[in-house]
């Protein structure tokens, strides 16, 4: 699919629901007695992932109009999958479900795509072994992988050594259904939505500064929640009305968690006219509404302590960096290299393809930018099943002087169903 230089961006961008904060929805309404319903579930196909994985193991989700409805069958209520849990290309689904599976006295398979199946688990193998999952992975610690789940399992007291909202919340999700206390020490701090929705759901769960303790054998009640519209998602219509000149766009809705929105408060600082407006609380997340209107950018010094607050955004972020005026320099990016494509590698690869200059190190990059001139481009991008990676070029073509080819734009269903279509409608 072909991406070339756009009229102005104008009008509003329709944001599907928080992925991350969906997962954890489904999740954890699954683990309360009774029906909770969710309006703005997010509805790509890595969520549908770790919806089919719950099916699979008993929880009745169904669509009801514009909402869901998930029938939680209790911590300790997940039953014997017939079959593997195909996870796809969702790394959030397989790390989330194998903690929730470890406390759990079920034996349960997890598979995934070529781009899954390459990702290392071991981060999230190595605790949940301690509190008693049996966990047989293939080497060097990735998918196809079998989990037997221990019950009782123990619990146990777990200091993060990487950043890691993933770990944390896979070990709170096994603590749902373990005797005593579950604590997790985490250093860096990392996104709360899991802290944020079991609470909502009336775990017992505490945060005193670094230590976060559950108390598990939990009694949840079923909920209403509203999912809000997805910062990661919004990003990408967001740069792209920054970089093409004449355009002004909204988004309504959004999440705005200090744990996601490093990517702001980075763009604010390269000189974005990026406005928030009207913000509020809905289903105990803060949100708000975007405007982003064309801007002259600069380049930046990426501070590596903001890297949990915008770890997916990053693959956007390089593009709006490539097109501001200077350099911008990142570091403590290693994480990147172990998503659903080597980031660094990938984004460097395609950048230059396109006329960027980039140097690549082993833990970030630093771009140097066009000064607002449209690049190149001319370059066809293969996104490695990466659809952040098929995303980011679909928006840096729209500011080339030749139309940049995606092979596939088949992976931004994953996360943005519809992404291209959308940015069509905001170019008329």
């Amino acid at each position: 699919m072909q991406f070339s230089a756009s009229a102005p961006l104008r009008g509003e961008a329709r944001i599907p629901g928080d992925k991350s904060i969906s997962h954890r929805a489904l999740l954890i309404a699954a683990m309360a007695r009774g029906r909770s319903r969710i309006a703005g579930l997010s509805e790509g196909a890595d969520v549908g992932s770790t919806a089919a994985a719950l099916r699979a193991m008993g929880v009745r989700i169904e669509r009801d109009g514009d909402d869901w409805t998930v029938d939680g069958v209790g911590a300790g209520g997940l039953l014997q999958p017939e079959a593997a849990l195909d996870l796809g290309n969702s790394g959030t689904s397989a790390r989330l479900l194998m903690g929730l599976v470890a406390s759990h006295p079920i034996v349960a398979t997890f598979t995934g795509d070529a781009s899954l199946s390459a990702r290392p688990m071991g981060r999230v193998i190595r605790p949940l072994s301690r509190l008693g999952a049996d966990i047989a992975a293939s080497p060097g610690g990735r998918l196809p992988l079998l989990i037997r789940g221990a019950c009782p399992a123990v619990p146990l007291e777990h200091r993060m050594e990487v950043a890691s909202a993933q770990v944390k919340s896979a070990l709170l999700l096994a603590g749902l259904n373990t005797p005593g206390l579950t604590t997790v020490i985490e250093p860096v701090p990392t996104r709360d939505h899991s802290e944020r929705m079991l609470k909502a759901f009336g775990a017992e769960i505490a945060v005193e500064g670094e230590r976060i303790g559950l108390r598990g054998e939990a009694e949840l009640k079923p909920s209403e929640l509203d999912v809000p519209g997805d910062p990661s998602a919004a990003a990408f219509p967001l740069v792209a009305a920054l970089l093409v000149r004449g355009s002004e766009i909204r988004t309504a809705n959004i999440g705005v968690n200090p744990g996601r929105a490093g990517l702001f408060e980075v763009l604010r600082e390269m000189g974005a006219d990026l406005e928030l407006s009207n913000r509020r609380e809905t289903g105990g997340e803060p949100t708000a509404d975007l405007a982003a209107r064309a801007s002259p950018l600069r380049g930046v010094d990426v501070p590596p302590g903001l890297a949990p607050a915008m770890i997916d955004e990053f693959p956007i972020l390089f593009v709006a960096a490539a097109f501001a005026q200077g350099t911008t320099r990142t570091r403590g990016l290693g994480e990147l290299r172990v998503k659903e494509s080597d980031r660094l590698a990938v984004m460097a690869e395609g950048l230059r393809a396109i006329g960027a200059r980039v140097e690549e190190a082993e833990d970030g990059l630093a771009i140097h930018g066009s000064g607002g001139e449209p690049l190149a481009g001319g370059a066809t991008i293969d996104p490695r099943l990466d659809h952040r990676i098929a995303m980011a070029f679909a928006v840096a073509g729209l500011h080339c002087r030749r139309p940049v080819t995606i092979a596939d734009m088949a992976p931004a269903d994953t996360s943005f169903p519809g992404f291209a279509a959308m940015l069509e409608s905001l170019a008329r």
